[in-house]
């Protein structure tokens, strides 16, 4: 957009310093804004809400682009009253509201879904048109009502960039399996530790990688259980880190057996690009990545069984990580190239 002459403003939370000059190295301008992340403090999001219109009306922007659950409805909804003519939202995962889970049934969950439904509905009738990631959430959104089908646009991924994630050797001996997340339980954290015990009574020599840092969000991992996995010699976790490159190139194999509702796992893409199989989920968001005994295998939700026997065939068939691992990088170029996907992405926001 920059290079194409416009003027770009990044709002966001959170920013620090060095976030701050990434964003105006790409000739963006970072703007501060409050967002709790998570849970739906009705003062808090109100603050938010107002912190957004007051902004959008003093910035007078001719386009909004609204990305993640909570900025996606208070920026949407803020825009629409602030007046700004174009406004678009981006569904990337339906989020932790949205997932199903042992507390599914809880009736605080029942309520917030409910009531985070009706906002998306509210936001999206108000938006120029949404934008979804997976075919599940856009079919989900449209049969509950919470989008209007001439509005909504299957986009894909977001994508990545196939020179800076570019292939690697992988790793053969020993396997070496890596899974990169927020330590949330949702992204299938647990059942990739009970899998690696499986294995490695089996195979000791196998080693297992956790990346990611702790989470705020309610399913997130206590650090006492890592770190007492660490101890056990089941995983080997560096915790959060900037750069994922360094893991990925230790790996012979990239697992996420997420039953979050994802958009497209950015983590999959990245681990496509540079020649990586993938053991995944059968879930929405995670299914796009993986044609099933081509680039990998897809299994059930919450089956550890089925997870270990996955991981079991590539240590049993060792060829399997080359062979498969072109495959996935033949498929990222072909459906996760992110200037491919911008260009398009550009073209539906007419700029």
């Amino acid at each position: 957009m920059v290079e194409r002459g416009h003027e770009v403003l990044a709002l966001a939370p959170d920013y620090d310093d060095k976030t701050k000059e990434r964003i105006k190295a790409l000739g963006a301008v970072p703007i501060d804004y409050y967002l709790s992340r998570t849970g739906l403090n009705p003062f808090q999001d109100a603050y938010t809400f107002l912190q957004l219109f007051f902004l959008l009306r003093k910035l007078k922007p001719d386009v909004v682009l609204s990305y993640a659950v909570k900025p996606v409805i208070y920026g949407t909804l803020a825009a629409w009253l602030a007046r700004v003519p174009r406004r678009f939202a981006l569904v990337a995962g339906l989020g932790y509201v949205f997932t199903s889970t042992r507390e599914q049934e809880r009736v605080t969950k029942k309520l917030l879904r409910k009531l985070v439904s009706l906002l998306y509905r509210e936001a999206f009738h108000r938006a120029t048109r949404v934008f979804f990631q997976n075919p599940d959430d856009l079919q989900e959104f449209y049969l509950r009502g919470l989008a209007k089908r001439e509005k909504s646009v299957l986009i894909g991924a977001t994508g990545v960039d196939m020179k800076a994630f570019s292939p690697t050797p992988p790793v053969q001996n020993p396997v070496t399996f890596l899974l990169v997340a927020r330590l949330l339980r949702e992204k299938g954290i647990y059942e990739f530790v009970e899998a690696a015990k499986r294995i490695k009574s089996k195979y000791p020599n196998t080693r297992f990688l956790l990346v990611g840092g702790l989470d705020s969000n309610p399913g997130s991992i206590k650090r006492e259980e890592v770190e007492d996995w660490v101890k056990e010699g089941i995983i080997e976790w560096p915790g959060h880190v900037e750069d994922v490159r360094q893991w990925i190139s230790q790996a012979s194999v990239f697992v996420l057996p997420s039953f979050y509702r994802e958009g497209v796992p950015r983590s999959i893409q990245e681990a496509m690009a540079m020649g990586r199989p993938v053991i995944t989920t059968d879930a929405p968001g995670c299914r796009e990545t993986v044609i099933d005994g081509i680039n990998g295998f897809l299994v059930p939700v919450q089956d550890v069984e089925a997870l270990a026997q996955a991981m079991e065939r590539f240590i049993q068939k060792p060829e399997l990580i080359e062979k498969m691992g072109k495959e996935s990088r033949r498929i990222a170029e072909e459906r996760f190239d992110v200037h491919k996907i911008n260009a398009r992405f550009l073209r539906e926001l007419g700029l």
